[in-house]
């Protein structure tokens, strides 16, 4: 958090937060104004809260008291409140004391806490968040530790102070529980945090998708129109709740509309509402929200357009829309959504517009974009596949792909997560919680709006300097499949919902054409298979010789997957025959069955219901769940890597499917997919084993190693006075001396150089170094350009370096201009470059390539997340596509590249560690035969920015 002047009312304090029931609420600091809104929460207590908190039967507030909890300086004394409606339901206070308990200033480090919830609003969760949201002010504030007095029956507040995570301390005195606190968040507190999140967003997903009773606002008395569509796919999907159309133009002696009852208002209902889809022109909208809030609708799925995506007047009513929403405590699909669908049988929920809900199966589907929404509902459909749930976000106002990681991850009817972004609104979540979910199922994902200055109309994101190459590694290395097009997400999300992770990259291609064959397998070369030598069964061949040779194929010990290539064969008479594609499904259908579970995929070129068949047709198992992975597998469900352990339990389908434990089995329906050219087919397929690779290794994801040498308080006080105290946002690049100092607090040791004003100072200097020695210029221009000729190397005489000085002068210039300094010649070697940046979007980045202008023209650099682990610093130098110089290409000594794995490790614990170094350069990093030499660095500070993923939950604003 931002530190706020003294008594200024700190507006960074409010927050947006959603409540382990799924509803929303929003936290801000008192004021005085809320004098009557603070009566009336309290006159709702209950006298036993009250006596919980006053320890006395207190049954209103004095004029003393009111004025006492409406005054504060929002530094030794700071309330909040949670508000739902603009009404108080909880509120939260701290005044700093001292040693003897008594009210205290600044540098005074300890506060006394307390709390009151309305008996209508415990239970979901509300202290524990106000806990979180005032534990992080009185943090920004200088405070250290809470103390409270609890009474020993008040065991809710006990249990909330208890599961916090934070450290803490209790002992009995007086007859109540004195309680203290440690504010330093802690692994557990943040694990906590977490946990608690994921399960109030995936609640807050689940109240959309699994309503009770449906309002249509804006069903028009006219068929036609978006209200009335929406209408009327509501009530063809055969929804099992009520289902109510509302329209203010309906006359007041309508009492139905295509069979379901008609009301002018939702209040007019009169029976709860759990989700209201909004159709009426953007304009009457806060009226609908305002009627839907007061009546008690839980969520909101918004198809109006006419909202950001129209402009800065469109902005500002999507800004007031999400405010009003969350005022009532409701979330927001949209607006201009295209709907939502959940095939649940207790639900069958079609709140879109699309004309017809798609099959239950085991895809979640998240899009942006209704047009894409519609293309890949058509696409998946036309295929045979299934779905569990379909978003269509629309402007992502609020509810986002965020949130519905957060749903499908425990979702144990979603299997496979398919999502199509034009924008990541916390991309640092994503990624964390993208890690989290692939680790039990795949999420595979489309990214549209890749260039910078794209960005959708509508979607108000943080911006990146990253290149989109570094975005897709980042999300490959937290296990997202990432893919170029929508034909691709349903190509890999075919596959991956349809068979079984491969144990491996080795792939038999067997089928009736030799030259579709031969297409296939320069295919898996090309996407880094191991392809076996075709099997040609020949045109000639049968369903039954197609049969016979997948089931071999199948329990061959060296295969890991097959690919079937299919063409109409010949008959007897010569005519070529295409309509016996169901006969091919089902022999290709019966081989898969009854052998060790390993993935099939089909090519096949005009074969005439072949596709067709393969979709339509599945064959259930049951899924055992195995302990780990291997390359032969007794059983259909057993190929699949284990993940590592989750912090709950991971769905039983999905589970049992990929490796994970599962209490239970649970049957599954497996299609083989069906594509229509080779490359397609091996794509899929290369990605599903990327990903199960990922899997096998996200199960030992490696560590954070500690080193001695490091002295973190030491560099800590060094920022502090390299920084100086100054707020100015803008990094500041630090003098080598410093910069060199800074690192070597880490372990990281810059070869020195000296200034050469001219050629007596660069012998002087040489001399000082011992030679051999470098020069080099340092002019922006010429700086690390070798190829430029601004370095001179191995110059073993004053002779030698006095003839090399005059030559540099004489081609580039001026010393003044070009800046030379003398450095003593490192060990022959790679030249490398390691650099660790903060991107406002993403996070602490670590990046890794060679030195030169051809991979940095090329784009050849690996990165990496901060903190990264001895996996992730060993996987970034094998990562670029020059790395085979580092291991002794064609005859050359291979270099240490333990040496610069660790190095890399310091360089990203230096940047964790300490979020005011905002950009380290180490250019070039030598690495010889033994150990390595950093020639050059260069070290940027800037005031820490704000990190909103460690900060209390809240939910974003777009």
């Amino acid at each position: 958090m931002q530190t706020q002047p003294d008594h200024a009312y700190p507006d960074h304090w409010e927050a947006d937060v959603v409540l382990r029931d799924g509803g929303t609420a929003r936290i801000r600091p008192i004021t005085t104004e809320d004098a009557e809104r603070l009566v009336s929460f309290y006159e709702q207590v209950s006298d036993e809260s009250k006596y919980y908190r006053f320890f006395a039967p207190y049954p209103r507030l004095s004029a003393k008291d009111v004025h006492h909890f409406t005054h504060h300086d929002y530094v030794d004394r700071v309330g909040l409140a949670v508000t739902v409606g603009g009404e108080f339901i909880a509120t939260v206070r701290y005044d700093r004391i001292n040693g003897e308990g008594r009210p205290a200033s600044a540098p005074a480090d300890e506060a006394e806490v307390a709390f009151l919830v309305q008996d209508a609003h415990q239970g979901r969760g509300v202290a524990s968040t106000l806990l979180e949201h005032i534990a992080a002010v009185a943090r920004e504030r200088g405070i250290r530790r809470f103390a409270a007095e609890v009474l020993p029956a008040n065991n809710k507040m006990i249990k909330v102070f208890r599961d916090a995570g934070y450290t803490q301390k209790r002992s009995f005195e007086d007859g109540s529980v004195h309680l203290t606190l440690d504010l330093e968040p802690t692994a557990e507190s943040l694990a906590v945090q977490r946990g608690r999140e994921q399960r109030a967003e995936a609640r807050s997903v689940q109240r959309l998708l699994a309503p009770g009773s449906v309002a249509v606002v804006g069903a028009g008395r006219a068929p036609g129109g978006v209200g009335r569509t929406a209408l009327r796919n509501l009530l063809e999907a055969g929804f099992t709740g009520r289902t109510y159309a509302v329209n203010r133009a309906f006359a007041e002696d309508q009492r139905e509309i295509d069979g379901v009852p008609a009301f002018r208002s939702v209040g007019e209902i009169g029976e709860p509402v759990d989700l209201a889809v909004v159709a009426v022109p953007a304009e009457r909208v806060p009226d609908v929200v305002a009627d839907c809030g007061e009546h008690g609708v839980q969520g909101l799925v918004v198809l109006t357009a006419g909202y950001a995506e129209s402009g800065v007047a469109g902005r500002e009513r999507q800004f007031e829309l999400v405010r009003q929403a969350r005022s009532y405590g409701m979330r927001i699909i949209g607006p201009n959504s295209f709907g939502i669908i959940s095939t649940a049988d207790a639900v069958r929920l079609n709140a879109s517009l699309a004309p017809e809900s798609p099959a239950p199966g085991r895809i979640g589907l998240f899009t942006q974009s209704g047009a894409i929404g519609i293309a890949l509902l058509a696409g998946l459909h036309r295929r045979g596949a299934g779905l569990s749930s379909f978003i269509s976000s629309g402007n992502r106002a609020d509810v986002s792909g965020n949130d519905f990681l957060q749903y499908w991850y425990e979702d144990p009817d979603t299997d496979v997560v398919l999502l199509y972004l034009e924008s990541i609104g916390n991309p640092r979540k994503f990624t964390r919680l993208a890690r989290r979910t692939a680790a039990v199922k795949p999420v595979v994902v489309v990214k549209g709006a890749r260039h910078s200055g794209s960005e959708p109309p509508g979607h108000a994101v943080p911006v990146t300097r990253i290149p989109d190459a570094t975005v897709g590694a980042l999300l490959r290395q937290a296990g997202v499949i990432r893919v170029d097009t929508v034909t691709e997400l349903v190509d890999v999300g075919l596959l991956l919902a349809g068979q079984p992770l491969p144990a491996g990259p080795r792939v038999a291609i067997l089928g009736n054409s030799e030259s579709l064959g031969l297409l296939t397998y320069d295919a898996c070369l090309t996407e880094g298979l191991r392809p076996q030598p075709p099997l040609d069964l020949t045109t000639a061949a049968t369903p039954a010789d197609f049969r016979g040779a997948l089931a071999e194929a199948l329990k061959d010990d060296a295969c890991d997957a097959v690919v079937v290539t299919a063409i109409p064969w010949v008959g007897e008479n010569g005519i070529t025959e295409s309509g016996d594609g169901e006969v091919l499904a089902a022999a290709l259908r019966e081989a898969s069955d009854a052998s060790p579970a390993k993935p099939v995929a089909v090519v096949h070129v005009e074969m005439g219901g072949l596709a067709e068949a393969l979709a339509a047709a599945s064959s259930t198992r049951t899924a055992e769940a195995p302990a780990t992975a291997t390359a032969t597998a007794p059983a259909r469900s057993a190929t699949a890597p284990a993940p590592p352990p989750a912090p709950t339990a991971p769905p039983v389908s999905a589970a049992a499917r990929y490796g994970a434990p599962a209490p239970a089995a649970a049957p599954y329906d497996y299609r083989i997919p069906a594509y229509p050219a080779a490359e397609r087919a091996v794509r899929a397929l290369s990605e599903a084993v990327k990903y199960a690779q990922w899997r096998r290794d996200a199960a030992d994801p490696g560590k954070v190693p500690e080193y001695e040498d490091i002295d973190e308080p030491g560099a800590a006080r060094r920022i502090e006075a390299l920084l100086g105290g100054h707020d100015d946002p803008r990094a500041r690049t630090l003098a080598p001396d410093d910069a060199r100092a800074l690192l070597g607090r880490y372990g990281i040791d810059v070869r020195p150089t000296l200034p050469a004003p001219g050629p007596d100072a660069a012998v002087h200097a040489a001399g000082q170094l011992g030679y051999p020695v470098a020069l080099k210029t340092t002019a922006p221009h010429l700086r690390h350009r070798a190829d430029l000729g601004g370095v001179r190397l191995d110059l073993a005489t004053e002779d030698q370096l006095r003839q090399a000085y005059r030559e540099l002068t004489e081609t580039f210039g001026k010393p003044e201009e070009l800046q030379p300094v003398v450095q003593a010649m490192a060990p022959r070697g790679v030249d490398t470059v390691v650099r660790a940046a903060i991107d406002p979007a993403v996070g602490a980045v670590l990046s890794f390539g060679l030195a030169g202008a051809a991979s940095e023209l090329l784009g050849d650099t690996a990165h990496r997340l901060v903190p990264a682990t001895d996996r992730d610093a060993a996987e970034l130098i094998r990562a670029i596509r020059t790395a085979p110089l580092l291991f002794g290409w064609r005859g050359s000594a291979p270099v240490d590249t333990p040496a610069l794995e660790e190095l890399l490790l310091r360089v990203s614990r230096l940047v964790d560690d300490h979020p005011e170094v905002v950009g380290i350069s180490l250019e070039p990093v030598v690495v010889a035969q033994r150990g390595l030499s950093v020639l050059d660095a260069s070290v940027r500070l800037a005031p820490p920015p704000a990190r909103t993923d460690l900060g209390p939950r809240r939910l974003p604003s777009y």
